[in-house]
């Protein structure tokens, strides 16, 4: 999987927000924000292929968390983004 090139996290009022580049309107009632964590895995996978585990290894290896926890959360992250097309 891989996050769209045409989305990117832009800091508006001291929110990590999600926007879609290149539309001439925003769909303010699609606002996705975005926490730390979140904001890692973000950083971390953005512009390539990557997969559940290699998510769930970003939050290893900066949490110190279980490769069981990492997973969950990792998958919770890209439901997520998921279920809102921003990860294809």
């Amino acid at each position: 999987m891989k996050i769209k090139e045409n989305y990117k996290v832009r800091e508006i009022a001291g929110e990590n927000l999600i926007v879609e580049q290149g539309k001439s309107q925003s769909d303010m009632t699609k606002v996705i924000s975005l926490n730390n964590t979140a904001l890692l895995l973000w950083k971390e996978l953005q512009g390539r292929e990557f997969s559940l585990e290699d998510a769930a290894e970003v939050l290893m290896n900066h949490y110190g968390i279980s490769k069981d926890q990492a997973l969950v959360d990792a998958q919770k992250w890209v439901d997520a983004l998921g279920n809102c097309g921003i990860i294809g």
